[in-house]
């Protein structure tokens, strides 16, 4: 469904108010029909996850004093969990929302390559696409958490590319697999897996056999997903990429049709935090959303249930300002949850009912 003109606003001095936003969504029952519709045709969607691969591990604890030898807390550890990060973090949202997923990344020859083979298992996701360099570490995330609050975290990780022989791999799994799937998400932690040479091979291969392809992006690869579908920065990398900061919403629109132009897609899917996000499409239409968390306890792994949603909703036939609201209900949840979290579709049933 498309969203009438009419209630789309005039470019504000400032950014749009909750009221002024509330234009852009609360179309009524009609809206809140279609998005429904959209996540029913989830199940059994075929998606497919190129980048970097991480292990979340959490060790969750108390804070009863403080420690002696530094001003720091003493976190006594009462319970310990490991979870895929990164692009596995995407597999993890999208097989939540019961969509089938194809998996194509890099781990290390270690105990924490073998904890993210054997839990993409579990998930029923094959590992033929998960490429084991020896030489390599797993990246690993630690984080420390205490009173629903991160302490601490500590990375193990190698932000090197990996090696020629692994990329060709890559580029030749995609081939012989590239029939399997419709929608694509290039998952990028900018830890070794997307490069140059890489996106170049995959990103004209994928066009041209007429998938989606959308970015999570990093800034210094930013210049190579030229083709793309969409691509989705947080402001941040947003004003980094076009080098000044966005001030209003007049700055806003101007970085959409800026990031538009340089990136070559079709559209630009901007994440701005507690003040929602903004889709820009080729058509050179523009639609701010705000934010419908009421609690947010923890961002890590919001960007990964955005894009994840965002490009299951296009791959059923979802147009972009549909995905993105349906995103924007979907990070809400989970920004609401300690921890690298997902959401189910009936949790994301449930947050349009309670918002349309």
């Amino acid at each position: 469904m498309r969203i009438p003109n009419a209630l789309i606003p005039k470019i504000y001095q400032n950014f749009p108010t909750q009221k002024d936003c509330d234009k852009f969504i609360n179309t009524g029952p009609m809206t809140r029909n279609e998005l429904k519709k959209i996540v029913s045709q989830f199940e059994g969607a075929e998606v497919f996850v190129l980048g970097d691969i991480i292990l979340d591990e959490f060790i969750w604890g108390e804070v009863s004093r403080i420690s002696p030898e530094a001003p720091v807390p003493v976190v006594n550890m009462t319970s310990f969990s490991k979870n895929l990060g990164g692009a596995g973090n995407v597999v993890n949202n999208l097989c939540a929302l019961r969509a089938k997923v194809t998996v194509s990344g890099v781990v290390g020859d270690d105990a924490e390559g073998r904890a993210v083979l054997e839990q993409l298992k579990r998930l029923n996701v094959s590992t033929d696409g998960v490429f084991v360099e020896k030489e390599r570490p797993t990246t690993l995330k630690t984080r420390i958490i205490a009173l629903n609050q991160q302490v601490v975290r500590i990375d193990k990780e190698s932000a090197a590319g990996i090696k020629t022989k692994t990329r060709e791999k890559i580029i030749d799994y995609v081939k012989e697999n590239v029939g399997k799937f419709e929608g694509v998400i290039i998952s990028d932690y900018a830890k070794g897996v997307i490069s140059k040479s890489l996106l170049r091979e995959v990103i004209p291969l994928l066009r041209k056999k007429g998938k989606i392809v959308a970015v999570d992006p990093k800034i210094k690869n930013f210049p190579y997903y030229r083709g793309a579908s969409v691509v989705t920065p947080n402001q941040k990398e947003t004003e980094a990429v076009l080098r000044y900061d966005i001030e209003d919403l007049k700055g806003l629109n101007r970085a959409g049709r800026e990031l538009l132009k340089y990136s070559g897609c079709e559209a630009v899917l901007i994440t701005r935090g507690k003040e929602g996000m903004s889709i820009f499409e080729r058509s050179g239409q523009a639609t701010h959303i705000p934010a419908v968390a009421k609690e947010v306890y923890d961002v890590t792994g919001a960007g990964d249930t955005v894009i994840s949603t965002f490009t299951l909703a296009l791959t059923v036939g979802g147009k972009p300002k549909e995905a993105a609201i349906l995103s924007n209900y979907a990070a809400s949840v989970v920004v609401g949850k300690v921890g690298t979290a997902t959401l189910g579709v009936e949790e994301l049933l449930r947050v349009i009912d309670e918002n349309i």
